[in-house]
């Protein structure tokens, strides 16, 4: 019987079932990280109700100003809704500052279509965030979820599989993006208010959800992230063992 052939030990089938059990830890990790970084499904349903809103009351009956402070109201109790359940401030804030802006802005021009204009700026400022910042070996999204997986910046010189997974995660969210503001933006000079806000919501969620996954199954490839978090509480633990352990010394050495 060759090695091939041999069943494999018991020692082979607990490596292979640790190994199994690391990758799954490790997608969950992923996905839990993921969420809590992007606000999860309550946060994806929340960027797109005051834009829906917004442009639903605009197609009935033209009022910039009703549709505005419409949009800009429901923001407004999202984000309260958001305190009440102690979630983050970012996520609470984050849609209701979007939104306003984008009132102000079309209150200001007097164009429907403006309320639109900060949001696309912000889409084509961040997709040019994540290509520049790779391009200079630093990816964006390891500077943002770096600290969230609790490894801060370890992976830039540490963990070059965790790079190189980030790397490969903002490229994709760079892509993508650029890819919704090249439709948006033609609409934006082209097509009436209705129909870019139509589109607009169309776009919302599904390249966000395709970016998310992308960078779910790159992270979930990648090296484990080092817990520099862990490591600094393993430092102090042991400074304090060895003061405790000194300080014992001498006292020992003072009784004798």
């Amino acid at each position: 019987m060759t090695s091939l052939d041999k069943p494999p030990t018991t020692e082979q089938h607990s490596q292979g079932s640790r190994t199994a059990e690391d990758a799954a830890d490790s997608r969950a990790v992923t996905e839990a990280a993921l969420f809590e970084a992007f606000g999860g499904m309550r946060g994806m349903v929340e960027t797109v109700v005051p834009g829906l809103l917004f442009v639903t009351i605009y197609t009935i009956n033209k009022n910039l100003h009703i549709s505005a402070i419409s949009a800009l109201a429901v923001a407004v109790v999202l984000g309260i809704a958001r305190l009440a359940a102690k979630d983050t401030v970012k996520h609470a804030f984050s849609g209701v500052f979007g939104v306003a802006f984008g009132v102000v802005f079309a209150m200001m021009t007097g164009n429907a279509k403006d309320f639109y204009l900060p949001g696309m700026l912000y889409t084509l400022g961040l997709a040019l965030a994540y290509i520049v910042s790779t391009l200079c070996g630093v990816p964006l999204m390891g500077l943002m979820l770096g600290p969230v997986f609790r490894e801060n910046l370890s992976w830039r010189t540490r963990n070059p599989g965790r790079k190189k997974a980030y790397a490969k995660a903002s490229w994709a969210w760079g892509l993508i993006l650029l890819a919704k503001c090249a439709i948006l933006f033609p609409l934006y000079w082209w097509a009436d208010t209705t129909q870019l806000g139509w589109v607009l919501i169309a776009l919302k969620i599904p390249p966000f959800l395709l970016a998310v996954y992308l960078t779910w199954i790159f992270l979930a490839k990648a090296p484990p992230p080092i817990d520099v978090f862990a490591e600094m509480e393993a430092e102090e633990r042991a400074e304090k063992e060895r003061a405790e352990q000194e300080r014992r010394a001498a006292a020992s050495a003072g009784d004798a």
